[in-house]
């Protein structure tokens, strides 16, 4: 039986971190402290410019913090989950968690 009590956890998934490049780029920043531009690229199969894009609105919404350096004459981008970041992609998974736990539920 479904409850209508309660909201559906599917209304707690964020738009931004759902969508599929840019979950991973959470997933892979929150197992290490920062990654650099070319290891995302590498890790997730991206181009320059699809990454570029997605790390711009992960950083507008104040989810991922963008650091440009130099390594001698070469420039070097590292990227790190915010405590906002980490935050919402934790509360993102606990409502997938919710709708796989409530799917099984419902199959039984």
């Amino acid at each position: 039986m479904i409850s209508t009590s309660a909201e559906h956890p599917t209304r707690r998934l964020d738009d931004v971190i759902h969508q599929r490049v840019r979950f991973g780029i959470l997933a892979v920043l929150t197992e290490a402290d920062r990654a650099d531009f070319q290891f995302l690229k590498e890790r997730l199969g991206l181009t320059d410019g699809n990454l570029s894009r997605h790390l711009q609105v992960l950083a507008e919404a104040g989810f991922v913090a963008v650091t440009k350096t130099f390594e001698g004459r070469r420039p070097r981008t590292w990227v790190r989950a915010t405590s906002t970041g980490r935050s919402g992609f934790n509360n993102h998974l606990v409502a997938l968690q919710e709708i796989i736990d409530q799917t099984k539920a419902g199959t039984k």
